[in-house]
């Protein structure tokens, strides 16, 4: 199976999350990932933490890429990347049941299928989240995510 990498420059700004949003939603429906598929909307939330985490603790510019299956197919894995210019490791945290933030890499660790990070040797770093097509519940609200976290579909 072929691959379809896409990118997009994010700017540093906390409204760039949406139009991060936006256009993943678009590249996805190229590929034949509806928006009202379960696995669109795991990968928009998915996409929606990491552009956030990256903008917000970093305060500078990141790329936001998609590898997609480059035609239409029930399977496959899609794969998320956000680079960032900071070589400061992901710090995942464990929010309390009132904390408004704290909780992006654990949504990440729960739904996604693998997720990890990498030094770039630019300096920076690059986190990343996969997704099989095919492992996605039927409600993105019905993954295992840590206690404390709702997931609501965007």
């Amino acid at each position: 199976m072929q691959v379809l990498q896409v990118q997009m420059e994010v700017g540093a700004d906390p409204a760039e999350v949406g139009r991060a949003r936006r256009w993943a939603r678009s590249r996805l429906a190229v590929c034949g990932i509806e928006a009202d598929e379960p696995v669109a909307e795991t990968l928009v939330l998915l996409i929606s933490e990491l552009v956030t985490n990256a903008v917000v603790h970093t305060g500078c510019p990141a790329v936001l890429r998609m590898l997609l299956p480059d035609v239409p197919a029930p399977s496959g894995t899609v794969r998320v990347e956000v680079d960032d210019s900071s070589s400061r490791a992901p710090q995942p945290r464990d929010a309390d049941g009132d904390d408004t933030n704290g909780r992006g890499l654990a949504l990440v660790d729960g739904l996604a299928d693998r997720w990890g990070w990498q030094e770039e040797s630019t300096g920076g770093k690059r986190i990343w989240c996969e997704v099989d097509r095919g492992s996605v519940s039927a409600c993105a609200s019905e993954a295992v995510v840590p206690s404390g976290v709702v997931v609501h579909a965007v």
